[in-house]
């Protein structure tokens, strides 16, 4: 309990220094005019318009690395897939798989608890046309770093995206993680069990040019997360 305890107070502290952070001009500059703008459905809203961190139980055994915040979603909502359609697709499958107690979150404070599980993001700020320079991705990885450090617990990290599954291979290496071979190339439901125990797997962004287009569909999206279950479910068997 106390473990737990100090660990929250640290995410706490975290998270702070995320929202504050103001490292890579090109990044406040784009959330701060999206903030301004705002999209005509939530002009009556106060955006978040800063840097959005990551939530969830500080016991997960399941990390979840997204690509970054949408524009007028978390970026808006100040909570990372809440908000836009990507957040439908995703907190729909965490309930199926029984990591979230409801299928939907259109704000903070909405009432949506995550169990067992933790979402994060490669890059914290809304990037121009969701592509995030190699030098921002950088700046940030270190905030991602500091989360699986503190998340103690986590057995399996779901990956959404080519840029998520490779920032989390780069902060894994750095963290002294030893690989047996180069990095992978990322491909949907890829599953790749690391030398400390935990096991990295590979899914497709929820974001609309996937699901729209059929790249990505509700089965294949539940496979991954009836995947990351049955490790975790196992993780928690084992002596």
């Amino acid at each position: 309990m106390a473990v737990l305890k100090a660990r929250s107070r640290a995410l706490a502290a975290l998270e702070r220094e995320i929202a504050a952070c103001r490292r890579c001009p090109r990044l406040v500059e784009w959330r701060e005019e999206v903030s301004r703008e705002k999209r005509a459905a939530y002009r009556d809203e106060v955006y978040w318009g800063r840097g959005v961190p990551g939530f969830g139980d500080p016991a997960a055994r399941l990390l979840i690395v997204g690509l970054a915040p949408g524009a007028h979603g978390a970026n808006r909502t100040g909570r990372m897939f809440t908000g836009d359609r990507s957040g439908e697709w995703l907190y729909r499958a965490l309930h199926r798989a029984g990591f979230a107690n409801q299928a939907a979150s259109e704000r903070r404070g909405d009432g949506l608890l995550v169990a067992d599980a933790y979402i994060a993001a490669a890059v914290r700020c809304v990037p121009p046309g969701n592509r995030p320079e190699a030098r921002e991705q950088a700046a940030c990885s270190t905030f991602l770093s500091r989360e699986m450090g503190l998340l103690g617990d986590v057995k399996v990290v779901v990956t959404l995206g080519g840029v998520a599954f490779a920032r989390t291979w780069s902060v894994l290496k750095e963290r002294a993680v030893a690989f047996p071979t180069p990095r992978p190339r990322f491909t949907h439901g890829l599953e790749l069990p690391l030398p400390d125990g935990r096991t990295l797997l590979g899914c497709y962004h929820p974001s609309q040019q996937n699901t729209f287009t059929g790249r990505l569909t509700e089965p294949m999206f539940d496979a991954v997360w009836s995947r990351a279950r049955a490790l975790v479910d196992a993780a928690v068997d084992e002596p």
